[in-house]
């Protein structure tokens, strides 16, 4: 499993950003459902999510609302704005690009050198 702080800079903004556009989410969440779209592979901590989110709300990405959570407790729901889902795109377009680049340089064998 990788900790929030084993993350590549700028992929936490992605995975928040990918969790929230599956539906409006609190910010416990948000971090759940990262570990359950990434199969565990991926445990955000607290501290690093809760500046994360703040951050892309004050970006215009996220928006939020107080409601209630599942366990009765007053809590803030962020959802993707527009502003979000483009940055979401881009950054899904850049990532791939880039992993599958970084696929081919890994495979590279001597005799193709």
């Amino acid at each position: 499993m990788t900790n929030s702080s084993d993350i590549l800079p700028g992929t936490l903004d992605l995975l928040i950003l990918k969790a929230a556009s599956l539906g409006s989410l609190h910010g416990f969440g948000v971090m759940l459902r990262i570990q359950q779209i990434s199969r565990g592979a991926f445990e955000v901590e607290q501290g690093a999510l809760y500046p994360a989110l703040y951050r892309l709300e004050e970006k215009g990405m996220l928006t939020s609302e107080w409601g209630v959570s599942e366990n009765n407790r007053r809590a803030k729901y962020y959802r993707l704005t527009r502003k979000g889902e483009k940055r979401l795109r881009e950054q899904t377009d850049t990532w791939n690009r880039l992993a599958s680049a970084m696929a081919t340089v890994l495979d590279a064998r001597p005799e193709e050198v």
